[in-house]
């Protein structure tokens, strides 16, 4: 049975968008990368969705990468049994080849397309796509102005935690995972992506698709702005050290220190972050749908359940209790006109890809579809 995982490999960040593509398949890693080129509206997105979905159909496991510019839309996909790749290779996350020919390679869908139809839309081409990266700076300086107030709750919350007993369960916590386990000469290889977005669509994540097969799970609930940096790293260097290879999920406000999760695959081991914006209930996990909501039943289960909560100064929380709910509301304005604003360069977006189907000849991209993957079942 194929197991179908969905996550980011790019996001809407303060610092802009922040890709992550590097880390899809390495060069020595993969047999095929292929990157796709092509216009809005040319069908990149649909040419690499069929293709995962024929060889789910074989029962191979595939990643569907989602396009944080729109969650409907894909920016790839990994088959991941036979180490191969589809990449959009367009802006923002423009991909060239690096081993031609031995690795990668090209497939451009702008060949299909009529440049005289698309032609006489140009001004209007042009203006929709100016319109569509000035909503893109707007909303990153959203996303800059609630990343301040984030930190401000940082502050609070960076008071209130009693660290030395944060240390201490981390260390309990590796010792149980890892103490058996000796330092290797070779360090596991990491892996940076997003489990969850900031997108058009509201805050989207998919967490419960990348937890299946994990055989435990810690789930840890932290109130949003909290810095839980400290605690996900030593668990990932704990894993890499003992050459265990890691798939780290990183935080849209955070994109490049604030890890939201970490899945260690070879130990069917996950740590996951939860809050009110990425939130996972224990019986999401399992199929099915009645069982004991119990300490016990969830250890049985392989679900271990932290509070951070429990770890705070209770009376520094309640001295600061209408400073962070000030914050807070401030906060969720801030990502709400960040989500219109990207709403808005979607819809300028989509208004440029009008202009590109109906001179694109998706009869002959469906043909070369069935091409490649031809193609790519030979490998």
């Amino acid at each position: 049975m194929s197991i179908e995982r969905h996550y980011f490999p790019g996001n809407n960040t303060p610092q802009g968008f922040f890709s992550y593509y590097k880390y899809i398949l390495g060069q020595r890693e993969a047999n095929r990368i292929i990157c796709v080129k092509g216009g809005p509206g040319t069908g990149k997105s649909t040419f690499m969705k069929r293709i995962g979905q024929r060889f789910a159909e074989l029962g191979e496991d595939i990643d569907y990468l989602h396009c944080s510019a729109d969650e409907n839309s894909l920016d790839g996909v990994i088959l991941k049994n036979r180490k191969i790749a589809l990449i959009d290779g367009t802006s923002p996350h423009i991909t060239d080849p690096i081993t031609p020919g031995a690795v990668d390679r090209i497939i451009n869908l702008g060949e299909y397309w009529n440049d005289e139809g698309i032609a006489v839309n140009k001004e209007k081409i042009i203006d929709l796509n100016d319109e569509c990266s000035r909503w893109y700076r707007i909303a990153y300086n959203y996303l800059n102005a609630a990343k301040s107030v984030y930190r401000s709750l940082e502050e609070v919350y960076g008071r209130a935690v009693e660290y030395s007993e944060i240390y201490r369960i981390t260390a309990d916590i590796a010792a149980a995972e890892y103490g058996e386990y000796p330092i290797c000469l070779r360090p596991g290889r990491q892996k940076k992506f997003f489990a969850s977005a900031i997108t058009p669509g509201g805050l989207v994540n998919y967490l419960v698709s990348m937890l299946q097969n994990i055989k435990r799970v810690y789930i840890v609930s932290v109130p949003e702005g909290f810095q839980n940096h400290s605690f996900m790293e030593i668990l990932k260097e704990g894993a890499v050290y003992r050459g265990f290879d890691t798939e780290i999920f990183y935080c849209p406000m955070g994109p490049d220190e604030k890890i939201d999760h970490l899945i260690i695959p070879q130990l069917n081991l996950a740590f996951i972050t939860v809050n009110e914006y990425h939130d996972v209930e224990p019986w999401e996990l399992f199929d099915e749908e009645e069982w004991d909501d119990t300490e016990k039943e969830y250890c049985e289960r392989g679900i271990i359940l932290i509070d951070i909560n429990d770890y705070m100064k209770q009376h520094v929380l309640e001295e600061n209790r209408l400073l962070t709910s000030a914050l807070r509301e401030e906060y969720d304005i801030l990502l709400g006109r960040t989500i219109k604003a990207l709403g808005n360069a979607r819809d300028a977006h989509m208004r440029v890809e009008n202009f590109y189907i109906p001179n694109m000849n998706f009869t002959e991209v469906s043909a070369l579809a069935n091409e490649v993957y031809e193609e790519l079942l030979r490998i």
